[in-house]
């Protein structure tokens, strides 16, 4: 049965000294209850702590703290080791400096460590009754006595759900603050630590050549473990609550900061009106709601609302149906508290006909999320990153990036050059940095673009946004940004991160395609057969290359052609696809299990290392008629039409079949040719296929166009058909025609 060690540590008054990072470190609890368990010896507590070092990491909780008032000491600067640890020289040393700066807080909450363990419980109570000889954790001006307890797991976790403060629970793998925690060993080293102690000061030399040397005390034995105190997420949908079903109800996108406002509100109206035994300060729910008085060390401790709109699906309207209150963990409300708040927090009333009393629709209300499955799309998850991120609402940045105010003629004079335009985004490209550092995101920008419009189809343009809110229209721009490495989310940037506004959304990459952009020298009339015939011959040329010549000739992965030299035959798809996407001004490389919607084998993968390797630094091609192209290497991401959940398709290169069933119409023979090609692919059986076009060639060969319709979304790529290697049976998402 799993028990608990509860260790609570109470101070003398609401302010501590010790050096290092907040909360105090197991290691300094452990420190001090070496020292109490030392009066008089350490013999008959020296299991029990032996005991204890062999823990894993406790759990620790502390109050809600924030920095005193800095003051300096002047003090005789005691480091030897700058004279040779000669102690005539001491008056040689100036005078050093001692900075102090306390934490404050609720000296009525105390610190908790608690420790698990499975076992005898022996010596788990020999630890209280040492914790009760505890006298200072810190310093030696911060008093403090100590409780301990023994608890079952249940009782454990209870306390620590009704604890008024910030968890911080350990983590082994995780980033986080590093506190020190006993190990195997440490209580051995601060024995060693203490006797070393007492000979700091010995005799060198004889004679009249004897000096005196000072050796600093070996440090004490403990290991670094990172400690997390994650922000707890409270996830709401929007719902008409008495309607059958009680439908999802939705909010416009535009009006992102009118819902945070009338939730916000809403809220603290809840709170300053309930009872309890110890009355909420009204000062603090503002403060931490609605940030009335709060300054910038008060940011940390705020509530922050944020509307999710509905994203991961190409043709989904972006308009909110869940909402995520996030609680910080220091936050002076609890989380039950704000949680309750919210719940079943009424967004819209009824709609009652006047005359009939007929109720014409239900109220829209907060009701708690039971799935949860929506969060991924915003980068929140264990497992969740990505590189590209994109805000779904416009970030709110400062007044030096809104128009500036010039005399006409000189406005005139740099709207012709577009001189103006550029400043502008460079102000705001500058802005939007700054904003990431206030949110605490320190890593490197690959590149970053900054625009009016949206990014997807259904979002809205930064201007709508600024209705009801203090912020100017030329102030909000919507932002693109690219880390050089992958980052998790929630992303909320900018001035209006508590209105909702910054909200960013990861853009996936699919692994196993290669994008090239197009940037110049493709000639007007360029045939994409030759295109795609240059890019497979560049491609295996260098990878040959990368392989070097002893690996001739290469493989099918790679060529699609068997050793002797016949094409690959078989039903699956074992080589790559090249594509020339001329309508987007682009050329890719797809890899066959990206074509058939499975997982990569392991010889796959080992081929596709090869084939990354080999296209590093591939910037140009030489495609006869074609032209000579200059490329640049782009990223394919989940969101490309090509590859973005869809329900309709329609494809832009054309399709031939790769049999003629007999006794059939041509039109007939193409709609039963691409149901056994999708099937092939492992793609869902269509609602309908439907031609568009359908041709007979003069050998008896049919193509055409045609328009799929799924009952559910389904992610591209679409490339069917007998030319689907070279580009041709290319979809792309469209449109339905109902």
């Amino acid at each position: 049965m799993i028990r608990a060690l509860l260790i609570s540590v109470r101070f003398h008054d609401g302010r501590y000294h010790g050096a290092g990072d907040w909360p105090p470190a197991p290691a300094r609890l452990f420190q001090a209850l070496v020292a109490a368990a030392a009066q008089p010896t350490l013999d008959l507590a020296r299991e029990a702590l032996k005991w204890l070092e062999k823990l894993d990491a406790p759990v620790v909780a502390a109050p809600a703290k924030h920095e005193g008032q800095h003051v300096i000491l002047f003090v005789p600067n005691n480091d030897l080791d700058a004279k040779g640890g000669d102690i005539r020289r001491v008056a040689e040393i100036r005078s050093a400096t001692k900075h102090i700066r306390p934490r404050l807080f609720d000296a009525s909450v105390p610190l908790l460590y608690v420790w698990q363990f499975d076992g005898n419980e022996v010596h788990a109570k020999s630890v209280c009754s040492i914790a009760d000889g505890v006298y200072q954790l810190g310093r030696g001006v911060d008093m403090a006595w100590a409780v301990g307890e023994v608890l079952d797991e249940v009782e454990a976790e209870a306390c620590l759900a009704e604890y008024r403060g910030v968890i911080y629970r350990p983590s082994e793998k995780g980033p986080g603050a590093a506190l020190d925690c006993p190990e195997q060993g440490s209580l051995e080293s601060l024995e060693i630590r203490y006797r070393a102690g007492a000979q700091r000061f010995r005799h060198v030399g004889e004679g009249r050549s004897v000096r005196t040397e000072f050796a600093n005390a070996p440090k004490p034995r403990f290991r670094s473990v990172a400690y997390t105190s994650p922000v707890t997420r409270l996830l709401f949908d929007l719902r008409r609550t008495t309607s059958p079903g009680s439908p999802f109800a939705r909010w416009p996108l535009k009006k992102t900061a009118a819902l945070v406002l009338k939730l916000r509100d809403g809220a603290v109206a809840k709170l300053n009106q309930v009872k309890r035994e110890k009355p909420l300060d009204e000062g603090t729910i503002s403060k931490v709601l609605i940030g009335r008085d709060a300054t910038e060390a008060d940011k940390a401790l705020r509530v922050r609302i944020v509307p999710l709109p509905s994203i991961g699906f190409v043709r989904v309207d972006r308009s909110i149906r869940r909402v995520l209150v996030e609680v910080p963990p220091n936050c002076p409300l609890r989380t039950d508290d704000v949680a309750w708040a919210f719940s079943v927090l009424e967004v819209q009333p009824k709609e009652v006909d006047t005359e009939t009393g007929e109720i014409l629709s239900s109220p829209v209300e907060m009701v708690a999320a039971d799935d949860d499955s929506m969060l991924e799309h915003y980068g929140i998850g264990e497992s969740v990153s990505s590189r590209l991120w994109r805000s779904v609402t416009p970030l709110a940045l400062p007044e030096l990036v809104a128009r500036r105010r010039i005399d006409p003629a000189t406005r005139d004079e740099q709207a012709k050059n577009g001189a103006e335009r550029l400043s502008e985004h460079h102000r705001a490209c500058h802005e939007v940095a700054q904003a990431l550092r206030h949110a605490g995101l320190r890593q490197r920008i690959a590149s970053l673009r900054v625009q009016r419009e949206p990014f997807e189809a259904k979002g809205e343009r930064a201007e709508v946004f600024a209705a009801g809110t203090r912020f100017a229209k030329e102030r909000l721009w919507h932002v693109e940004i690219e880390f050089t490495e992958p980052v998790s989310g929630p992303i909320v940037l900018g001035s209006g991160c508590y209105l909702g506004l910054g909200l960013m959304a990861p853009l996936r990459k699919v692994e196993g395609v290669f994008s090239f952009a197009i940037v110049d020298g493709l000639a007007a009339n360029a045939d994409p057969i030759e295109l795609t015939h240059a890019l497979r011959r560049a491609v295996m040329s260098r990878v040959q290359a990368t392989l070097g010549k002893s690996s001739s000739p290469l493989p099918l992965f790679f060529t699609g052609h068997e050793r002797n030299g016949d094409p690959a035959r078989g039903n699956g798809h074992q080589h790559l696809a090249f594509i020339a996407d001329l309508p987007r001004d682009r050329l890719l490389i797809l890899a066959p299990h990206v074509m058939e919607h499975r997982q990569a084998s392991r010889d796959e993968k080992k081929h596709l290392s090869v084939l990354a390797a080999s296209l590093a630094g591939f910037t140009e091609l030489r495609a006869a008629a074609a032209g000579k192209l200059k490329l640049r290497s782009s990223a394919a991401h989940a969101d490309d039409p090509l590859l973005a959940p869809a329900l309709h398709w329609e494809n832009f290169t054309e399709y031939r079949i790769t049999r003629h069933p007999k006794k059939t119409t041509a039109c007939d023979a193409l709609v039963a040719d691409a149901m056994t090609e999708l099937a092939q692919r492992n793609l869902p059986r269509p609602v309908r296929i439907e031609t568009i076009q359908c041709t007979t060639g003069p050998n008896g060969g049919i193509s055409g166009r045609m328009r799929i319709e799924f009952s559910i979304a389904v992610s591209g790529p679409i490339l069917i058909g007998k030319t689907c290697h070279l580009g041709g049976g290319l979809f792309s998402a469209g449109r339905s025609r109902e």
